[in-house]
């Protein structure tokens, strides 16, 4: 039997009859063994990039992605074609981590899906060893890796350790990003341990795209219009704060558009089901803060608004770049005020604090978690953010930045939103739960369900997950909950919810505050870098002269001839031409009638008409190089009379 093509995999698996793009070339270029680095935009199918190759490739592909919802959909589609895949990442329960990480050894699955915090963990390292059937490494959002990428992410750091500790040499890597500088481009390569240079990228001119920037003093109601001109389709809203995408979506559902919010501060079971909802049209428009739209493909996207600016211009290409999936023209809008500007201004010293601030919040966590100098080395702590930045009279914002500035420089483990499942332990003993408690139906049922799906609920607490009961039951995910958080008011168990809470931990023992030094890398060189995109993402807005299209094109290194011919600048260049045109015929017209009588008139008379000077003199030389007028020193006569 002959051996099998990349093409014979795609329509096997994914019923396609062609690779688009640079989709071929990546495939070619993995299975040949080659390190490689593919830059398709958002919609790019890069995804189609890794899958092909490791059903061609004898053995296990790991895939290391940030995106947990991304992994379970791509596990389940890939499951729903036959393929054997699998996830883990934070949250799940031990022992199911395990048993993946057993079953991989085994060579169960072709495809692995890993989140990059669990890279570093004892667990996965000592699985990783054994794993002798490795056939690549994938690496998507590759731009956290670099710190020049506008969302570097440290845990990425350890893929090319990764790398190292495999009992296979020369394992090759696939890295994809839909965004990246050409800074950023071999930041990756070298982060990666690329062993030569090897990038593939896609155009990133989305044809279909209209990009629109709009001054505004009055924000909802430009964006109240802008839904109402563009009625068609889904839209996104995306706003900075998690109150605003509450505020915001209640306005529209009061104007009559359908909405709902979307932010990091909602359980996953909420987070679920609005995705669902707004994937399946049920309501027009999502709300969200920049938690919402990665690895979200939904293709009727026909409007993304941006209510304020983001802070450089790859967040706002990527997030722009989830409308027009299906190739049919949307819209990307960005609203602003000279405010904004002010705004994205203050973001530098928010991002990067003084360094004796850095230095005073190092010092503050120690007080706060009670270590002492050369204690907690290896510790890990909860860090409840708020308590502490009440307790220290410090802003949430810089306290933030400090804590990610001293976790790239090496001293703490910083964690913003490290997940934890639901857990629950029942207070009632077995046989009192219902002696005393009357249920209701679907209380029973959730009940019954609990105690036959897990084990040691009277003993202890034990980790649950309520959209498995969820499953389990019929119920819908918020209502599993809201029973959930009622047998715990009635002190029929103890629940405590899904959830994100911040994390430090100690990876050296605590130093003696005054030897805290930031590295040039970690803190003036990338502060630096951060100002620069401040300023472009400034200049993207407030140019009224360059074609937006291009702007982002020349930005991500990509020299394009050509303007789009339809986005806001575009279309003002051509209203003025037009109303140019309109004015040079008009002038034209005018000299036509003074001088109709074919004799020499002196140039002063042309005053009368009362046009411009420029348009004046731009009519007259048409006309004398058309040989329509004759110009003899100070006196004009028009050639051809009336």
């Amino acid at each position: 039997m002959p051996e099998q093509k990349p093409l014979d995999i795609l329509k096997e698996y994914w019923g396609y009859d062609s690779f688009r793009g640079i989709q071929h070339e990546i495939i070619e270029s993995i299975l040949s063994g080659r390190d490689t680095l593919g830059l398709m935009p958002t919609g790019g199918g890069k995804s189609i990039c890794f899958q092909v190759p490791a059903l061609m490739l004898e053995g296990l592909s790991l895939v290391v992605t940030p995106l947990i919802s991304l992994m379970k959909d791509q596990v389940q589609q890939l499951k729903n074609r036959g393929i054997k895949a699998e996830a883990v990442y934070s949250g799940m329960m031990h022992e199911d981590i395990i048993r993946v990480l057993d079953n991989a050894v085994l060579g169960a699955y072709k495809l692995l899906y890993i989140s990059p915090e669990r890279l570093s963990s004892e667990l996965f390292l000592a699985k990783l060893e054994r794993m002798r059937h490795v056939s690549m490494i994938v690496v998507d959002e590759a731009h956290c890796i670099s710190q020049w990428g506008y969302d570097f992410r440290p845990s990425y750091l350890q893929i090319a350790k990764i790398r190292q500790l495999l009992p296979v040499d020369d394992v090759p890597v696939l890295a994809l990003t839909a965004t990246a500088t050409p800074k950023v481009v071999d930041d990756i390569q070298e982060r990666l341990g690329f062993r030569e240079k090897n990038a593939f990228s896609m155009s990133f001119e989305r044809k279909n795209l209209i990009y629109v920037v709009r001054e505004t003093e009055d924000r909802v109601g430009e964006m109240l219009h802008i839904l109402q001109g563009v009625p068609n389709g889904s839209a996104i809203v995306y706003t900075r704060t998690c109150q605003q995408t509450v505020e915001i979506a209640r306005f529209l559902e009061e104007n009559g558009i359908t909405a709902s919010n979307y932010h990091a501060g909602l359980t996953d079971a909420e987070k679920d089901y609005r995705q669902v909802n707004w994937t399946k049209g049920r309501v027009r428009v999502m709300v969200a803060t920049n938690a919402f739209g990665m690895g979200i493909d939904k293709p009727d996207v026909r409007l993304v608004i941006h209510y304020h600016v983001p802070n450089s211009l790859e967040a706002y290409f990527q997030e722009a770049g989830r409308a027009g999936r299906d190739g049919k023209v949307s819209y990307a809008v960005l609203l602003y005020n000279h405010q904004d500007l002010t705004t994205l201004n203050r973001r530098v010293p928010e991002m990067y604090p003084t360094i004796d601030y850095v230095k005073q919040t190092y010092e503050n966590v120690a007080y706060f978690l009670q270590v002492g100098v050369g204690e907690a080395k290896g510790r890990t702590f909860y860090f409840p953010m708020e308590t502490f930045c009440q307790r220290f009279h410090q802003f949430p914002v810089q306290t933030n930045a400090a804590l990610q500035l001293l976790n790239n420089a090496g001293y703490l483990e910083y964690h913003e939103e490290q997940e934890f499942k639901s857990a629950l332990h029942f207070i009632l003993r077995k046989e009192e739960l219902y002696r005393i408690y009357e249920t209701d139906e679907e209380t029973d049922l959730l009940i019954q369900t609990i105690l036959r799906t897990y084990s040691g609920v009277f003993a202890n607490f034990v980790y649950i997950e309520e959209t498995l009961l969820a499953h389990l039951t019929g119920l819908k995910p918020e209502h599993v909950y809201h029973i959930l958080k009622d047998l715990h008011h009635n002190r029929i168990i103890d629940f405590i919810p899904h959830r994100q809470t911040p994390t430090v931990g100690y990876p050296i023992a605590r130093v003696d505050t005054e030897f805290i030094s930031l590295p040039p890398m970690v803190y003036e060189d990338r502060k630096a870098d951060f100002q620069q995109r401040i300023d472009e993402m400034a200049h993207y807005v407030t140019s009224t002269d360059t074609c937006r299209s291009r702007m982002l094109l020349n930005y991500f290194g990509e020299q394009n001839d050509h303007d789009c011919g339809q986005c806001d600048v575009c279309l003002a260049k051509k209203k003025t031409a037009a109303a140019h045109e309109d004015d040079l015929q008009n002038a034209v017209q005018a000299i036509t009638t003074l001088l109709k009588d074919g004799k020499a008139h002196p140039f002063e008379e042309l005053k009368s008409l009362s046009i411009q000077t420029a348009v004046l003199d731009e009519a007259i030389r048409c006309m004398t190089a058309e040989e329509l007028l004759t110009v003899d020193g100070l006196n004009i006569k028009l050639n051809r009379p009336t």
